[in-house]
C-alpha cells in the first residue's frame, strides 16, 4: 500500500492555515508547507506564515528553509517535502500538506517531467530581451505559443516565464505539452484532496481584510530590512504580490494608498488563477473552511482508518 497523505488546498486568504492546524492539533498531525512563498527566510508578515507559537504547537516543516536570493523551484520542493513526509510517516503520524502553489502540490504527487535540458545560448539571450524589451513582452510571447500559460504562469514570474519560452524555442513544443504527455502519473501516495472554497465576495471581503492587515502590521518595514540585509528588489520572492508593490512604495514609484489597492487585486487576481487550476483536478473534494469543518474532520478520519 501507498503512503497515505492529506492535502489541504485552496486560494490564497480562504483559511487553509487556520482550518488545517485546529485539524492537526485534534488527531496530533504534522503539517508540511506547500506555500512558494513560505519557504523564504524573512519574508514573514507577506506571505501569512503561522505565528512561532503555532509552529511550536504543531510541527510544522518546509517554512524558513531558504534565504531570498536562493534558488527554490518544484523539483527542489518535492525532493524535501516527500523527505519529510517520510519522517513524519515514520514516526506514526498523519502527514498535511497544506498550500496553494499547485505546481509544488503535482510534482509532490506524481513527480516531474523529464523535459529538455537547459540551453545556456538560448537562456542568454531571453535574458538579454528581457534586459531590452521587459518582462511583459516575453509573457506576452510566451502567451501567444501557449495559451494555458496564462493560467499557471504568473506575468511576473521571469525564472518561469524564461524557462518556457526556453523549451518552446528549442524544441517547437510549447512546455504545456511536455507536462500534458507527463501527466504527472507517477502518483507516489495515496492522497486525500481537500479543497476549501467560500463565495466569490466573502472571499475577496477576506483578501481585503488580509492586505491591510499586512500593511498595519509592518509590511513596508518588513521590506526594508530585507533591503538592508542586502536583498534585491528584483530577486524572486520580492517580486511576489504585496512585496513588489511595497518595493515600489521605497523607490517612490507609487504611495502607499496606490500600492495598497493594487496589491487586493493582485491577490484577487491570484487567488482566480489558483481557483482555475485547483478546479480541474476532479479529485479535490470541496468545502466550506468554517460551515463544513466537521465533515471535512470526518473524512479526514476516515480516510486514515
Amino acid at each position: 500500500m501507498k503512503p497515505k497523505i492529506v492535502i489541504i488546498l485552496g486560494p490564497t486568504a480562504v483559511g487553509k492555515t487556520e482550518l488545517t492546524l485546529a485539524l492537526a492539533q485534534t488527531i496530533n498531525a504534522e503539517i508540511v508547507n506547500a506555500d512558494s512563498q513560505q519557504v523564504y527566510r524573512f519574508l514573514d508578515i507577506g506571505t501569512s506564515k503561522p505565528p512561532k507559537a503555532e509552529r511550536e504547537r504543531v510541527p510544522h516543516h518546509l517554512i524558513d528553509v531558504v534565504n531570498p536570493d536562493e534558488e527554490f523551484n518544484a523539483a527542489i520542493y518535492r525532493q524535501l517535502a516527500s523527505a519529510r513526509i517520510d519522517e513524519i510517516l515514520k514516526r506514526g503520524a498523519p502527514a498535511f500538506v497544506c498550500g496553494g502553489t499547485g505546481l509544488y502540490l503535482k510534482a509532490l504527487i506524481g513527480g516531474l517531467f523529464a523535459g529538455p535540458g537547459r540551453d545556456s545560448e538560448l537562456r542568454a539571450k531571453l535574458d538579454r530581451e528581457l534586459a531590452e524589451t521587459g518582462l511583459t513582452s516575453l509573457y506576452h510571447r510566451l502567451i501567444a505559443v501557449d495559451p494555458s500559460a496564462n493560467t499557471n504562469i504568473h506575468p511576473n514570474d521571469r525564472q518561469r516565464i524564461i524557462r518556457a519560452l526556453e523549451v518552446y524555442q528549442s524544441t517547437g513544443r510549447p512546455l504545456s505539452a511536455w507536462q500534458n504527455e507527463h501527466r504527472f502519473h507517477e502518483q507516489f501516495y495515496e492522497v486525500l484532496k481537500i479543497g476549501l472554497e467560500r463565495e466569490r465576495s466573502e472571499l475577496y471581503d477576506l483578501i481585503n481584510e488580509r492586505t491591510e492587515s499586512m500593511i498595519r502590521t509592518g509590511l513596508l518595514d518588513e521590506v526594508r530590512g530585507l533591503v538592508a540585509r542586502g536583498y534585491g528588489l528584483d530577486l524572486k520572492p520580492l517580486r511576489s504580490v504585496g512585496y513588489r508593490q511595497m518595493g515600489e512604495v521605497i523607490q517612490t514609484v507609487k504611495k502607499l494608498p496606490e500600492a495598497l489597492e493594487e496589491m487586493k487585486q493582485e491577490t484577487r487576481r491570484l487567488a482566480k488563477r489558483q481557483l482555475t487550476w485547483f478546479r480541474s483536478d476532479p479529485e479535490i473534494r470541496w468545502f466550506h473552511p468554517e460551515k463544513q469543518k466537521r465533515k471535512i474532520a470526518d473524512l479526514i478520519e476516515a480516510f486514515l482508518r
